[in-house]
């Protein structure tokens, strides 16, 4: 049986290793392709990607207890270089792991929610959230894909197991 700690890394795992098959997906993607909307998305493919890789740069920043202004939206970036990005969070989310299962982890929310008061524990809403949000975007952009006729990766948790521990 997994250890507590254990289900948390291997769900941040699963969040890194969705995100990753998505890029790989994308490779060939054109400029066009990159710029397509599905209605009721985030926004066109390349985007919901810069939305997505920022918003888990703000979660690490806030789990190192840095209190961050409110969000701006930046212009969509190059695939590769949201890949390089999210290869860098790999090893942070690992430490942020590590940080809290010696309880050494104080996040930051103050200033960048309406939260009187801030939220207790913080710490476990900005986990949650850093893998809701990496999900719903990574369907957003799957969504997209199909739209515009474009293959689909499998990016499901059966999926990552098979591959993980197949």
């Amino acid at each position: 049986m997994s250890s507590p700690a254990g289900v948390l890394r291997d769900a941040f795992a699963y969040h890194l290793w969705a995100t990753e098959v998505l890029f790989d997906a994308l490779d060939a993607a054109t400029p066009e392709q990159l710029d397509g909307v599905t209605p009721g998305t985030y926004g066109s493919i390349a985007a919901t990607l810069t939305h997505t890789v920022d918003a888990d740069e703000r979660y690490l920043q806030r789990l190192s207890g840095v209190a961050l202004p409110p969000y701006e939206e930046h212009d969509p970036q190059p695939v590769a270089e949201l890949r390089t990005r999210m290869r860098d969070h790999a090893a942070r989310w690992d430490e942020m792991l590590a940080r809290l299962e010696a309880g050494d982890l104080h996040a930051a929310i103050e200033g960048d929610r309406d939260v009187a008061g801030g939220i207790d524990p913080a710490e476990s809403l900005l986990l949650n959230q850093a893998l809701h949000h990496g999900n719903d975007h990574r369907t957003q952009v799957c969504s997209t894909l199909g739209a515009l006729g474009l293959e689909v990766p499998d990016i499901d948790v059966w999926e990552y197991f098979d591959r993980a521990r197949g």
